[in-house]
């Protein structure tokens, strides 16, 4: 199997990347210090959509690169966040008659942020360094 590269300017491409990891990370910080919770910002603030968009844009500039496993990253994160925040809501819907659902709500969506910036850092950090993102 032969991988091609499509990469007409790396540089460019590494600074889109940056700008979508910074534009996550500010959506995050929106979250941590603003009046909406970490994932909701992740999730429906202006600058993660942005991203998103961003990254799926930026998927075939930089397909058969170490940077395209940084795009599926970002894209992962996104929509995996997504479906669990989902799956927390329904969970705590179903459990608020007996109460509980009220601690599993605030609880579940703040691992679920925490696990967002974690995924994020990662990410941006490994992007510093030049590294490939690690299969899932």
């Amino acid at each position: 199997m032969s991988v091609i590269i499509v990469d007409d300017n790396p540089d460019g491409q590494r600074r889109t990347l940056h700008v979508i990891y910074a534009l996550h990370a500010f959506g995050l910080g929106l979250g941590a210090f603003g009046a909406a919770s970490v994932v909701g910002s992740f999730l429906f603030g202006w600058p993660s959509i942005i991203a998103v968009v961003l990254s799926y844009l930026q998927r075939d500039k930089v397909r058969g690169t170490w940077m395209a496993s940084h795009v599926e990253w970002t894209i992962s994160t996104f929509w995996i966040a997504l479906g669990w925040s989902l799956a927390v809501l329904l969970l705590s819907l179903v459990l608020m008659p007996f109460l509980i659902g009220f601690a599993t709500l605030p609880l579940g969506m703040f691992l679920l942020g925490v696990w967002a910036i974690y995924r994020i850092a990662r990410g941006w950090l490994r992007l510093r360094d030049g590294l490939e993102m690690p299969r899932e």
